[in-house]
């Protein structure tokens, strides 16, 4: 029995049984390399602007802080439950060792639907939430960012709950928060433009030149955006874009820059065109180049899985393909290249870690620096994998999450078990 429970903790832990099976991994070794190490569950009362009061539920989740502190999002949605926001902390955890980051994953959440509360109902969640995981974070010991349905405001909260807390301003208790209040140029736009460049990068190496190649966004928030923009300036039409209110389809392509203002003026995407408007249940399956789910979990289901009409999978969000579609997407290997997301949405968590570093030196660096360093570890990263891939022979999942795993292990083994 485990309080962990729900599809994407099911599945974060079949994807996980793989990885053990791969390399051998005793069994009773499992448990403590998959197992969180600690969970937190909080009640946010909140008054709201009628009078009343409203109780939500948070939560938080720190899967290891063996090679440093965890490091994770923390969002505000409908749908999170703790066995969610566990599946999130430990697919954090690869992503960090693979790409070779000093932190444990984490991750946290509240039940919440954020459209439908007032600015001032949003601040009093926010800063009561992190008041209340003040005696379990630190930036030594967890470091939060945004993720879907918060932002730089909502960090920009959370920055000054814990320092009025502590007496003094602490930058580095979170990463994702305004330039103004310490954050660092390009993190906004970080987890797109990684997508984008390991697109450009795959792109290139089968061969298919930019300029005639076809792209479909599923999801248009902060990544789907910042990525569907970097692939249209770098002369990729992007024929099909949806978010959680509409799809749009145009085998032309559609002008980004004006979606974008649309979106930033209106919320979504809702309203922006009627006549280009499609069918959302059948964006996944248009013909193209690539197609980035850059959304929720378990979007791309076995149906999807065969029906995809792409040559390349990018994927923005996390877990966005389910166990049953890996199977199918490991017999089309050769048909359809696999980004997987602990690869391909790392972009975000690298440049996360270059805002705590700079916070914590009090030295920050130009908008051209921290992007190339971006691109320097997902080239590094990208490599090994393929690497990896090509030498066992397995799917690039597999090779991703293998080398993730495996740094975690080795950890957990040179320290030792405690006490």
């Amino acid at each position: 029995m485990t309080v962990y429970a729900g599809p994407v903790f099911d599945m974060a832990v079949q994807q996980f049984d793989v990885i053990a099976d791969h390399l051998s991994i005793p069994t009773d070794e499992r448990e403590r390399i998959l197992m969180p190490k600690r969970s937190i569950t909080v009640s946010c009362p909140v008054h709201r602007d009628d009078g009343s009061i409203t109780v939500f539920e948070g939560y938080r989740v720190q899967h290891h802080l063996t090679l440093g502190p965890t490091k994770g999002g923390t969002r505000f949605a409908p749908s999170v439950d703790i066995g969610e926001v566990a599946a999130l902390a430990i697919w954090m955890s690869w992503k960090c060792a693979l790409v070779g980051l000093p932190y444990g994953g984490a991750k946290g959440g509240v039940r919440v639907d954020p459209r439908s509360m007032s600015m001032r109902e949003l601040e009093g969640l926010s800063r009561r939430y992190m008041q209340e995981m003040i005696p379990f974070v630190g930036p030594r010991t967890d470091v939060m960012a945004p993720d879907m349905g918060t932002n730089e405001q909502v960090m920009a909260w959370f920055m000054d709950t814990y320092s009025m807390y502590q007496g003094n301003t602490v930058t580095e208790i979170v990463t994702g928060k305004p330039v103004s209040s310490g954050g660092t140029l390009g993190r906004r736009e970080a987890t797109g433009r990684g997508v984008a460049h390991l697109v450009r990068r795959v792109l290139n190496e089968l061969g298919i030149a930019l300029g005639g190649a076809t792209a479909v966004v599923q999801g248009f928030g902060n990544v789907g955006s910042h990525a569907a923009l970097e692939l249209y300036n770098s002369g990729i039409k992007i024929i099909g874009v949806s978010d959680h209110t509409d799809a749009l389809y145009d085998r032309n392509g559609l002008d980004i820059p004006v979606l974008l203002r649309h979106a930033a003026a209106h919320g979504s995407i809702a309203g922006f065109s009627n006549q280009l408007r499609y069918d959302p249940a059948a964006i996944l399956t248009l013909p193209c180049d690539v197609l980035v789910p850059a959304a929720i979990e378990r979007v791309i289901d076995a149906h999807i899985a065969e029906n995809l009409k792409c040559r390349v999978l990018a994927e923005g969000a996390n877990g966005p393909t389910t166990p049953e579609a890996d199977r199918i997407l490991g017999k089309r290997q050769h048909e359809i290249f696999v980004i997987p997301d602990i690869l391909c949405n790392s972009g975000g968590v690298v440049v996360s870690y270059f805002e705590w570093v700079q916070d914590l030196q009090q030295l920050f660096w130009e908008e051209d620096e921290v992007t190339r360093r971006e691109y320097q570890i997902l080239d590094r990263a990208f490599a090994q994998m393929i690497s990896r891939a090509r030498k066992d022979r397995i799917p690039h999942r597999t090779a991703a999450m293998a080398i993730g795993v495996e740094k975690v292990r080795a950890g957990k083994a040179m320290r030792g078990l405690f006490p």
